[in-house]
């Protein structure tokens, strides 16, 4: 009788003659597309998703999300990693890392015979194969798995990489090129935004719970907790996994998304302004003409003055400091941030009730003109104007009105009847030309404005 199955020296035999069969069609393939990218061009390729404006002497001053699909952060060197996550890493991913030359042939024996024998048993994949994956988008795992062409593929790339990568250098490019969890990808953002702290400060159980992402993404907490704990047994680190299950899911419902620093948050209005005027896409840093230091006393003196004003309803405000002799912008501060109820409006550029701002200009034009000298005498009386909408009477601010006054007091002390007789005399249409040769450009003429304006 002819026996129908096999025994297990015999399927070993027949694993390893399988694995055998796989490394001569690796040696025999022909890959027709042109070679991966060496170390240095993929590193210098690195992009954030952030752009971080510098001031004049080139100190950072502000981070602003330019890409909206990935959050990555600034290329990580493996030396700045924390030795527990290279540990957990290779423990879950590749064990036997710095000893194979990109194929782990004794992994593709062991699932070989796991596959025999319908086993589960860890994927074959080593560090510098999910790397080649990661290089090409052929040779990354399609959604359904990957097949034995697309492991054919990573074999032979991540052949090619041991021979011109270092060890150190291939494990360093997968750590900031392979994708954590939704949109982070690269070890600074996933440490950042999970953690809240450099990759370099991972302790055993995050770097535990880092790995166990790497391997599933997608996967629920409990799923990502299971497989952290047993990292965590295997290194020996006695942990119960109820109690990780709790962390784990508080550290993947919230992420701290706040700048490792926010003192280097201090211009964010300016960034705005200037990273939309390059347009797309976005520089990885930008220059600005700020100084920091004056950028943060200003930010701090507006925060400071408005606290003063809290009790005579002054919500917010906005700093400009420009150099009078070279025109260059020293200080931008658009609000006051956390004190303002709307910190992302930039009250340096938004438009708003001109008010008294208008005032020496409207003087000057009387006086360029000859209308009037600094000691002329203004009449500050009530006085009612005919207009096509019907009588407009102004009135001063506190509703009190002091007779003639001399032009230098009706503008220091921002009389409105006062300026109103003014622009009677100049007329609406000349002053109205005139503010837009100072380039305060109105929307329309002096005589849609009227005495009003």
């Amino acid at each position: 009788m002819r026996r129908c199955w096999s025994s297990p020296e015999a399927a070993r035999h027949q694993a390893a003659r399988l694995a055998a069969g796989l490394l001569l069609l690796v040696c025999l393939a022909v890959d027709a597309r042109a070679a991966l990218p060496g170390y240095t061009q993929v590193k210098a390729a690195w992009r954030s998703s952030n752009t971080v404006l510098l001031d004049r002497h080139g100190v950072p001053i502000q981070t602003v999300r330019t890409d909206l699909q990935r959050r990555r952060g600034d290329w990580v060197a493996l030396a700045d990693v924390s030795p527990a996550l290279r540990h957990a890493l290779l423990l879950s991913e590749d064990q036997r890392f710095y000893e194979h030359s990109g194929v782990d042939w004794s992994a593709v024996s062991a699932a070989a015979w796991g596959n025999l024998w319908n086993t589960r048993t860890r994927g074959a994949s080593t560090v510098t194969m999910q790397l080649a994956g990661l290089l090409d988008e052929q040779l990354a795992a399609p959604r359904g798995g990957r097949s034995v062409v697309t492991k054919l593929g990573q074999a032979r790339a991540a052949l090619q990489l041991e021979q011109g990568w270092s060890k150190d250098q291939i494990l360093e490019a997968y750590l900031n090129l392979v994708s954590f969890r939704g949109e982070l990808v690269g070890i600074a953002a996933m440490s950042q935004f999970l953690f809240g702290k450099y990759p370099s400060g991972l302790d055993a159980q995050e770097s535990a719970l880092a790995a166990a992402l790497i391997r599933a993404p997608s996967a629920s907490p409990a799923q990502v907790a299971q497989r952290a704990c047993g990292l965590l047994r295997t290194q020996g680190r006695a942990l119960p996994c109820d109690t990780l299950a709790a962390y784990v899911r508080q550290v993947l419902a919230t992420r701290n998304n706040e700048p490792l620093d926010r003192e280097k948050q201090l211009a964010p209005h300016l960034a705005r302004r200037l990273i939309a005027q390059v347009g797309s896409p976005a520089p990885a840093t930008l220059r600005s003409t700020l100084d920091a230091s004056l950028q943060r006393l200003a930010r701090d003196t507006l925060v400071q003055q408005l606290a003063e004003l809290r009790g005579r309803h002054v919500e917010d405000g906005a700093v400009i400091v420009i150099d009078n002799r070279s025109g260059e912008v020293l200080a931008w501060v658009g609000s006051s941030g956390e004190l303002s109820q709307a910190a992302q409006v930039d009250g340096v550029t938004s438009l708003r009730q001109a008010g008294s701002t208008l005032k020496p200009f409207l003087y000057e034009q009387a006086i360029a003109e000859r209308w009037f000298t600094a000691a002329s005498l203004i009449d500050d009386r009530p006085v009612g104007l005919t207009t096509a909408a019907g009588l407009y009477i102004p009135q001063n601010y506190d509703h009190h009105f002091k007779g003639l006054v001399s032009l230098r007091t009706a503008l220091g002390s921002s009389l409105n009847v006062p300026a109103v007789r003014t622009l009677v005399v100049v007329t609406p249409e000349r002053f109205a030309q005139r503010l837009n040769s100072l380039g305060l450009g109105l929307k329309h003429t002096g005589g849609y404005y009227g005495y009003s304006l």
